[in-house]
């Protein structure tokens, strides 16, 4: 198991050098969400395949992640129902940490945000975000994708 720290902003407009960048297509099905923020997640991100646990936080969360087979994300998909999210992911250097910049597609479409994890939450709060980015979003439990995924779009 491994405790995760970052925060999530929201982006004004993308860089112009993510042309230059490839991204990754994920998919991803939410089996559980709880109402106090734990959840069991299934993912496909290009031929690979995850289950992934998470607790709830707002900064750091505990998660364990598992391979699985493209077989077993299969069989698991419908039981998400239509609590998806699809994406594409850039991920960005940037001094020596890396954004991953999600821009949404399907159900999500226009919706991009950007992620970065930290060693601590000494570093995180040193952070100086680069100019396209937004509001940053880490404590609202609306922007967490399990969210977008049975809520839909925040207002």
């Amino acid at each position: 198991m491994s405790v995760e720290i970052e925060r999530k902003f929201l982006i004004l407009k993308v860089p112009q050098n993510l042309k230059k960048t490839k991204g990754k297509l994920i998919f991803q099905g939410y089996l559980a969400v709880e109402e106090g923020g734990n959840e069991v997640r299934i993912r496909k991100k290009e031929q690979h395949y995850f289950m992934t646990v998470k607790n709830t936080g707002k900064l750091q969360r505990k998660e364990a992640e598992i391979n699985i087979h493209k077989k077993e994300f299969d069989r698991l998909l419908p039981l998400c129902g239509e609590r998806t999210v699809e994406k594409t992911r850039y991920e960005i250097p940037f001094g020596k940490h890396t954004i991953e910049l999600d821009v949404f597609s399907g159900q999500h479409k226009g919706l991009m945000v950007a992620e970065v994890e930290f060693k601590d939450e000494k570093e995180s709060l040193h952070f100086k975000k680069p100019a396209w980015f937004g509001r940053e979003v880490t404590a609202l439990q609306s922007y967490k994708n399990k969210n977008l995924a049975v809520h839909g779009l925040p207002n």
